[in-house]
């Protein structure tokens, strides 16, 4: 997704979320200035080469637990939307590649990371404490923004960590892409928010994101180059 087609997208989440613009690019010049500074980051054809033609998207949804435990994925690329991570460490399996804006479990982050897995670090005018305290601390990062991007700060679309981990693999040359533990449904997966400790009812910020994540990753079905499928098994 290019900036052009994107930005009808962010100007809509922006006014119907309440968001700030000059403060999401606030938060893309920060990050691109840690970044620098810590000369740990990546730019986006360094992370294409380890994404496979297949690629499998982990959500954080109540379905996610389930088809971790039932089924093998290590035939594809691992992508970790930000919780799901701690998903995937407590059943033994590590990502290659998290993506997220530092709001999970960051010492399940750090440990991943250290494991080995490449970092996706999102900028956003509600995590500029949260960037300057963390990324410091983690290796092998590539920032994202949501506003106009930056020479290292890159832009593939996207609104939640869900679905920007799918536009981030389409950009990056996966072809079949499988999305695991996307349910969108009436519950919030544990994994979601580190102040979780069971499923949770929806509520009305989630459900609105939940509704932009669903039409986004529609757009890319239909513009995109990858064929994406949804992974819900059986309970």
């Amino acid at each position: 997704m290019k900036w052009e087609e994107w930005e009808p997208f962010y100007r809509r989440i922006v006014r119907e979320m309440g968001y700030s613009v000059e403060k999401d690019r606030k938060a893309a010049q920060i990050l691109r200035a840690l970044l620098f500074e810590g000369d740990e980051y990546l730019t986006a054809d360094e992370l294409s080469s380890i994404v496979g033609r297949k690629a499998y998207v982990f959500g954080a949804g109540p379905s996610l637990e389930n088809a971790l435990r039932k089924f093998d994925f290590s035939d594809g690329t691992l992508i970790a939307a930000d919780g799901a991570t701690s998903a995937l460490l407590d059943v033994g399996m590590t990502p290659d590649i998290i993506v997220t804006d530092l709001d999970g479990r960051i010492p399940d982050l750090r440990l991943a990371n250290d494991r080995g897995s490449f970092m996706v670090v999102h900028a956003h005018g509600d995590n500029i404490d949260r960037l300057t305290s963390y990324v410091p601390f983690f290796s092998r990062i590539l920032g994202t923004c949501q506003t106009e991007p930056l020479d290292i700060v890159y832009n593939f679309g996207g609104f939640t960590d869900g679905d920007r981990a799918v536009f981030l693999a389409e950009a990056l040359g996966a072809g079949e892409i499988t999305l695991v533990g996307f349910d969108f449904g009436e519950t919030v997966g544990k994994w979601s928010k580190p102040s979780l400790k069971e499923h949770s009812p929806v509520w009305e910020s989630k459900r609105k994101k939940f509704f932009f994540a669903e039409e986004l990753l529609k757009w890319l079905e239909k513009n995109g180059m990858a064929r994406i499928m949804y992974f819900r098994p059986n309970p």
